[in-house]
Formats: structure tokens, C-alpha cells, sequence
């Protein structure tokens, strides 16, 4: 433990000092409780909040070995308990995960607690000769001491150190509706200690098209149907504590539109990491009923050392995960204010390479847009990750920690507790605050006169003769923000402040220098300093953009069979001039035979990166039928520019006949059989009304 971490009571003492220092535990956790109604939080939006209406972040790890075969805390063979929850909360950890299994909660029970074997009573002389049970009621009491709040989550059906691969929330003598009375018991005994403030349904759910036990997510009662098994769990838990946080997972794949989940081909489906899918909200969101503003989603992200997905392949960034993984997969619901989000899961192994960008880049999108996470792991002994901790089970892994502080809950350079009156570290303590030292009494929003950190990072992502985009990144503390004002020299050019971390601003000449700053508001009305100044000079006239038209277009096929009755193009578009380009004047043809004579085809936008109400679809017979096709479908767009060198992102389109009769693909022109994405000479761009790409069929 860093010296002078901890000034707490003399915590950071030796270990039999620390023993007799340390406040006694209650072995009844239930009449121990910290006084109810404190703590507890609930959502509005896509926020976490308290009582109060004030918005509160949550920043945490996890720590796991209760749900493996030890039936406790992981470290303790070797580090103290005190010691380390101690060093937690003195380095801004404000949440801890704690991953459990089925068996174990209904050991509990049922009274069969046993002293787990995993615990050297020589380092941990306060819970020495203590049974599982009492071990976690004991350091939920340290939780309390220290400022942290605690989030369940059981991680497995069976006590097993290899549990957490099985697909889903049954396995063997567990049922599921042991399962749901495993849940029951635990909130009922703690239903009265805002210590324990969260529960997460079950780890990771998943299973691929093609395997036999899968959770799926649909409207129905189904027995493997994970978005099912959440609402009843949670209802169940919501009916005994109704103030507790039920987080819902995600799976790790989804049916594409039209495809039923009796499909086992894997192309049919939409797949990432195991617990990260969350794309059937949109179709099929959790219903708590009365209580759904206890409703949290949490996805599961990681890096290519766990897993070398696909879209870490090529020339990945940012900018590409949020397009083509995070965003469909989850943070549209945080996007579009549906829900909050919070990442359960994500970490990893400090490369200097490429999961080290991943890391920064998924940082990063959690600090601007104040996403709420659990960091995996405390523990040194995660194989895949490797943990915060080194192996000594005291000493932090300084560079990593160095990455994760910053999407650690700060405010005047302390860290924040989600206790109103206990400080993160506890009394005393020289490293962090509680919420009422960032609030005040009444809510919501902040009682003091200080004003907001200044936003940094402004950038102009995007321009033409006209406008200009521009981002920034959110104030470092953005919890107490309510929006930012842009201004254009000394004038403020938004109406209503900004809810987000970008601008664009309209109405602009050719040409021209401009001057921009921006500025934070908070619900007091505090204005913060303005942020550096950024200079832009607008395009040039006749419509800006690249006035060479340079474009090109990438196809993939998203339909395996050429016979079926409909017709799956993904299409991308791609500037490869030198300057933006005006997606307005951009179409592209892609050409096809509609086997039938003069049969009706229709076409819909299954997704866009760019968002299916930019993309525009018209199919347009030929006058004159030509080998390969004798219509085309012209994608264009209602609006928006493409920065130089950058494309769309994925754009999935899909035709069918008006009788829902059967294609022949297999001689259309533009069709290959490619199923990653390529350059596309048959698919023909137009900027205006000159060809600036491919060739169109003779």
C-alpha cells in the first residue's frame, strides 16, 4: 500500500494493530445495517441519481474469488482484507463488483456456510476462523467504514473456477428457478443496507447461432431467453427491495432483421463479446413495471488480447469501434437517453500496442460521456488481463491504474464516494469526498459558487463553405455540468446550451476565419473559464467540399444464399480527396436483376452508422435491360459532409419483391461474393451528376 494512501484510524498499521483498530463487525449484516434510504439510487434518462435528483457516477473494479471454488475473495491467502479494501477506496475505487455464484448464494441458504480454505488467518487475523458468509457480511462493513458501495453479480451457476464459460443462468442441479430464489434470499437479507445498492442478473450471457445452448433475446417466456430471465429476476428482487439497481446484461448474438432465432447460420446473426449485445432493447426492452427506473444495462467490452474480433483488423481506431461496435451494440441506448449504462466488465494487459489502444480509446468514450463502469480486475491472477494489483497482493500496477484514474468519479481533486456523508477512504481521509461535500444538503445540482472545470480538447471535425463541426471533451467535473456554450468569437452561437460534448455550427461564409471557444454550465448557473481558443477557415464557395469529387465505394454481401427473396448489400462510401466532402450531392448505384419481369422491389435501411433517416433508397428500372441487371438501387443521403480520407461506416440495405418472391443473384452485376469489405468498381458513384466512380454495366 503507497504510504500515506490511507489515514484512516490507523488502518494502514501493522496487521494485529490493525485487527483490534478495526470497529467490530456485526455477524448479522441485516441489523448492522447502515440507516435506510440514504444511499439508495435510481435512474432518470440515461443518468444514475440519488434521492436527492443529484447525478452521481459510478467508478469501480471487480473482485473476484466468491464465485469460484475457494467461496471467497481471491488474495486472501496472502493479502489482508482490510489492507486491501482499504487501498481501494483510497485510489478511487467508489464500487466494487462482486462476482458470486448460484450455489453458493443458495449454500447461504440453507445454512451451510463453510470456512473457506482460501483465507491465511496469519495476514487476515479479523476474519480468521469466520465462515464464507460471514467473511462477505464483515467486509461489507468495511465497505461501509470506507465509502464504498457493493454490486452483486453472479457470475455463475455453479461454484466452479471455469463457471463463468457456461452460457447461461442453469446448469446441472441448479435450476432456474433456484436461480430467482437465489436472488430473493440475498436481497431480502440485505434489503435494509444501502451498502449493497446493485445487482447484476447474470454474468455474460451468450452462446453463438450454432450452438445448441444459447440465450437469446425475443419477446417470449422461453426458458434460454436472457431478456426474460432479467425481467423476472429483477421484478422478483424489486418486489423485496425496491430501491436496489438491477443491471441486465447483453448476450453475444442477435438476429438480423428478417432472420428468426431457429436460424444456426452464424452470417445471419449479429455477434460480439459474450454479455456485450444489446441491440434487442430496441425491439424487446426489460420491463420492471413500476419500478423501471431501477433499470441499468451493462455491456461487456475487451481488447484483441482476450480475442481477436474482427473489427480489430485494418486500420481501426476510436472512431471505428464507436461506428461499428459500441454504438449498435449499446451505447445507443445512452445516445438516445434510454437508459444508463454501466460496463461491468472491460480491461486488460498494457501491450504498447494494440490493446492498449483499445483501452485508451473505450477510457476515453466512458470519461466524455460520464458511462459508468466496473474496471476488470483487482486481481493480479486474471489470466487474460492481469489486474490492478501486482502479485504481492499490495503493490498496484502504477501505469495501469495511471490509465484507469482518470474514469475514476474525481471532483477538486479528490475522489467521490457514493455515500452522502462517509468521504471515499473513510473518516479522515486526505484522498477523497462524499457526495455531500460535492453537493451540499438540498438538490439537485451543486449548493457552492465554484465554477465547472473548463471543457479541452476543441476540435473541428468536419467543414464546408457553410459550417463547422466541432467536439470537445467533457470538463473533468462533468457530473455537476448541465451543458456548454460554444461561441464564435465573443459571441455565443447555441440558443439552448449543448447536452453533449459536439457542435455545428450553420449559416457561415465561404472562406472564412472564425474564432471558437467553449464554455460549462452548471445547474447553479456557474460558467466555467472558456476553453482554449480554435481557429477554422471555412471551404470554399459553390457548395464547398472537394471540388474533384474523389469517391469511392466498398461493398460486402450480408446474404450467403443467392436465392432467397431478398437481396442484403452493406455498402460504404469513402471521400478520397483531400477536402470534405458534401454527402448531399453523393449517390451510389447498385445493380440488379429482379427476376420476375416487371416485379415491384422495395427497399428499407436495416442500419447506417450515419443513421437510417440520412440514407436515402430509390430502385429505378432500366429503360433498357442490360446483361446483369435490369434495375438499380441509388443510395444518396439527405445531408452531412465526409471528412477527407474517412467514409460512412457501415450502411446496410436490403430489397424484396412486392410478392416476396425469390431472387437470382447470381449473375447481378454488382453482387460478389465478397464478406468483408471491398472496393467496389461495379457499384457505381456519382457526385451530381458526374460519374466519379466505377462503371456502370453495359
Amino acid at each position: 500500500m503507497t504510504a500515506g494512501l490511507l489515514s484512516v484510524g490507523g488502518l494502514a498499521g501493522a496487521t494485529a494493530a490493525r485487527a483490534a483498530e478495526t470497529a467490530p463487525v456485526t455477524e448479522d449484516a441485516t441489523n448492522a445495517a447502515a440507516a435506510a434510504g440514504d444511499d439508495w439510487l435510481h435512474t432518470e434518462g440515461n443518468k444514475i441519481v440519488d434521492a436527492n435528483g443529484d447525478e452521481v457516477w459510478l467508478t469501480g473494479a471487480n473482485w473476484f474469488g466468491f464465485n469460484a471454488s475457494e467461496r471467497v475473495f481471491h488474495g486472501l491467502w496472502s493479502g489482508n482484507i482490510t489492507d486491501i479494501t482499504g487501498s481501494m477506496a483510497g485510489r478511487g475505487i467508489n464500487m466494487v463488483r462482486v462476482p458470486i455464484s448460484t450455489q453458493l448464494l443458495l449454500e447461504w441458504k440453507n445454512g451451510q456456510a463453510a470456512v473457506p480454505s482460501g483465507v491465511n488467518n496469519h495476514a487476515n487475523p479479523e476474519i480468521a476462523g469466520k465462515t464464507s458468509l460471514e467473511i462477505f457480511d464483515y467486509w461489507l462493513r468495511l465497505c461501509e467504514q470506507y465509502g464504498i458501495k457493493v454490486m452483486l453479480d453472479v457470475h455463475s451457476a455453479e461454484a466452479d473456477n471455469s463457471g463463468h464459460v457456461y452460457p447461461v443462468w442453469w446448469k446441472g442441479a441448479i435450476t432456474t428457478e433456484q436461480f430467482y430464489t437465489a436472488w430473493e434470499w440475498v436481497t431480502a437479507r440485505y434489503k435494509a443496507d444501502d451498502t449493497l445498492v446493485a445487482m447484476d442478473v447474470k454474468n455474460e450471457p451468450h452462446g453463438k447461432a450454432n450452438e445448441t445452448t444459447r440465450a437469446k433475446w425475443d419477446g417470449s417466456a422461453d426458458q434460454d431467453n436472457f431478456k426474460y430471465a432479467c425481467e423476472t429476476a429483477g421484478k422478483r428482487i424489486l418486489a423485496i427491495n425496491p430501491n436496489v439497481l438491477v443491471l441486465c446484461e447483453g448476450i453475444e448474438v442477435y438476429p438480423k432483421a428478417g432472420v428468426s432465432w431457429a436460424s444456426t447460420t452464424p452470417t445471419d446473426y449479429y455477434s460480439t463479446w459474450w454479455g456485450g449485445n444489446l441491440r434487442g432493447v430496441r425491439d424487446h426492452p426489460v420491463d420492471l413495471g413500476a419500478h423501471s427506473d431501477q433499470l441499468v444495462y451493462s455491456p461487456h467490452d475487451y481488447g484483441p488480447l482476450v480475442h481477436a474480433q474482427p473489427w480489430f483488423t485494418g486500420n481501426w481506431d476510436r472512431t471505428t469501434l464507436e461506428r461499428d461496435v459500441w454504438d449498435p451494440n449499446w451505447l445507443y441506448l445512452h445516445k438516445e437517453n434510454k437508459s444508463p449504462l454501466l460496463i461491468g466488465e472491460w480491461g486488460g494487459f498494457l501491450d504498447g500496442g494494440p490493446n492498449e489502444k483499445w483501452m485508451k480509446a473505450l477510457r476515453d468514450l466512458i470519461v466524455e460521456n460520464r458511462i459508468h463502469q466496473t474496471f476488470w480486475c483487482i486481481n493480479p491472477n486474471s489470466g487474460d488481463t492481469g489486474g490492478l494489483l501486482l502479485g504481492d497482493w499490495k503493490s498496484w500496477d502504477e501505469e495501469k491504474y495511471a490509465l484507469l484514474k482518470p474514469a475514476l468519479w474525481q471532483h477538486g481533486g479528490k475522489f467521490v464516494s457514493l455515500d452522502h456523508e462517509v468521504p471515499l477512504g473513510g473518516a479522515g481521509s486526505t484522498t477523497g469526498i462524499s457526495l455531500t461535500d460535492v453537493y451540499g444538503d438540498g438538490g439537485p445540482g451543486p449548493d457552492d459558487t465554484t465554477a465547472p472545470t473548463a471543457p479541452a480538447g476543441l476540435s473541428a471535425t468536419a467543414k464546408t463553405a457553410d459550417s463547422v463541426s466541432l467536439s470537445w471533451s467533457a470538463s473533468a467535473d462533468n457530473v455537476r455540468v448541465t451543458g456548454y456554450d460554444v461561441y464564435r468569437g465573443t459571441a455565443k452561437v447555441n440558443t439552448t446550451p449543448v447536452a453533449g460534448t459536439s457542435f455545428t455550427d450553420t449559416g457561415l461564409s465561404p472562406s472564412t476565419a472564425y474564432s471558437y471557444t467553449v464554455r460549462a454550465r452548471d445547474a447553479a448557473g456557474n460558467v466555467s473559464a472558456p476553453s482554449a481558443a480554435l481557429g477554422v477557415t471555412t471551404g470554399p464557395g459553390g457548395g464547398g467540399g472537394d471540388p474533384s469529387g474523389a469517391v469511392k465505394v466498398r461493398y460486402k454481401n450480408n446474404d450467403s444464399s443467392a436465392t432467397d427473396n431478398a437481396i442484403r448489400p452493406g455498402l460504404q462510401v469513402v471521400n478520397t480527396g483531400s477536402a470534405s466532402l458534401d454527402l448531399s450531392t453523393v449517390s451510389a448505384r447498385y445493380y440488379f436483376t429482379r427476376d420476375g419481369g416487371a416485379a415491384s422491389v422495395s427497399a428499407w435501411c436495416d442500419y447506417a452508422a450515419v443513421g437510417c433517416a440520412q440514407v436515402k433508397l430509390k430502385v429505378v428500372p432500366l429503360t433498357t435491360p442490360v446483361a446483369g441487371a435490369d434495375a438499380y438501387l441509388e443510395v444518396s443521403f439527405a445531408g452531412g459532409s465526409l471528412a477527407a480520407g474517412k467514409d460512412t461506416g457501415d450502411i446496410q440495405v436490403r430489397m424484396s419483391k412486392a410478392d416476396w418472391s425469390g431472387f437470382d443473384e447470381a449473375d447481378d452485376y454488382s453482387r460478389s461474393t465478397a464478406t468483408a469489405y471491398a472496393d467496389a468498381p461495379a457499384v457505381p458513384a456519382y457526385t451530381g451528376t458526374r460519374r466519379a466512380w466505377g462503371t456502370p454495366p453495359a
